[in-house]
């Protein structure tokens, strides 16, 4: 099959590279423009984007494709079957009727669980023991086409939202490896979502990793898991934002106020609503992380109370 490639992140990039080593021919890599990222703001291409220069493929970066020049462009191609990965940009319903055998998403979920932006740290969030990958059709409605295949995992004890990430990008390009020989030959069921069974994964807003002392500690767990790499769990130290890296729940009964530290001497154990939180790993403004040991050699935390 001639595939059209549109993606934009690292999540992308296991699954372009699984086409570009396949039988298939990627004849096209759609991707977002160029951002400006670090410190000096440099304008940096998205690693989708490095990936398809490293192997000379047309790279193109619309801003939007409800252009009826860029629509013409993408027809241009002549592809078969356009493959979507966190790609960010809206696709309209022109432009999924253009590929002969339409377009199909890699999605970080077990649909119709948690559609929308953010999949894989709600699943975290919420506890979700099983999360994976569902290879679907693109139709217009976010995240609600048919299913073509689904491939499961286990979220792991302990697992960041950023562990998860990379496990599932691995997942994804296998789970598209499996699905193609059935969608170039046809043969394919789509399964129709149910719509009774759906749950929506918002879009992460910085606010939402202030830890709240007064939820249980296995809630405030999963927090600092779902929230690793970003935004980071935080809480105020002495008037200082004090950011959370690891941390696990001891359910264990405490009678203290929620948020004070407990006074214990190689752990930072911190009392909850119900149990205790105990951090693992933390950072300080202006310093590096460090493990909640070097902290407390550093630190005199005794009666300390966290808000």
């Amino acid at each position: 099959m001639k595939i059209v490639f549109a993606g934009t992140p690292e999540f992308a990039v296991p699954t372009l590279r699984m086409l570009l080593n396949g039988s298939h021919e990627v004849c096209a890599v759609y991707t977002q423009p160029d951002r400006p990222a670090g410190r000096g703001q440099k304008l940096t291409a998205s690693p989708v984007k490095q990936l398809a220069q490293c192997h000379g493929i047309p790279i193109f970066q619309p801003t939007t494709l409800k252009d009826p020049e860029e629509q013409e462009r993408l027809r241009s191609h002549k592809a078969d079957l356009m493959v979507v990965v966190a790609y960010g940009l809206i696709l309209p319903k022109i432009v999924l009727e253009i590929p002969r055998l339409g377009c199909v998403n890699v999605h970080a979920s077990l649909l119709p669980r948690w559609r929308g932006a953010a999949p894989i740290q709600r699943a975290v969030l919420a506890g979700d023991e099983v999360t994976g990958i569902t290879v679907m059709a693109v139709e217009s409605r976010l995240d609600a086409g048919p299913m073509l295949h689904k491939k499961s995992c286990k979220i792991a004890p302990l697992e960041t939202a950023g562990e998860l990430h990379d496990r599932l990008a691995r997942l994804g390009a296998e789970a598209l490896a499996e699905a193609l020989p059935g969608i170039e030959a046809e043969t394919v069921r789509p399964e129709v979502q149910d719509e009774t069974q759906v749950t929506y994964a918002a879009k992460l807003e910085k606010y939402e990793a202030r830890l709240d002392w007064t939820m249980a500690a296995i809630d405030l767990e999963r927090r600092v898991r779902a929230f690793n790499p970003w935004p980071v769990a935080e809480t105020l130290y002495r008037g200082e934002i004090l950011r959370v890296w690891l941390a696990e729940s001891l359910n264990e009964p405490v009678t203290a106020e929620p948020g004070t530290v407990l006074d214990r001497e190689k752990t930072l154990d911190i009392a909850t609503g119900s149990g205790v939180l105990r951090l693992l790993e933390v950072q300080l403004p202006g310093g590096k992380r460090m493990p909640a040991q070097a902290f407390l050699n550093a630190h005199s935390v005794k009666s300390e109370r966290f808000t």
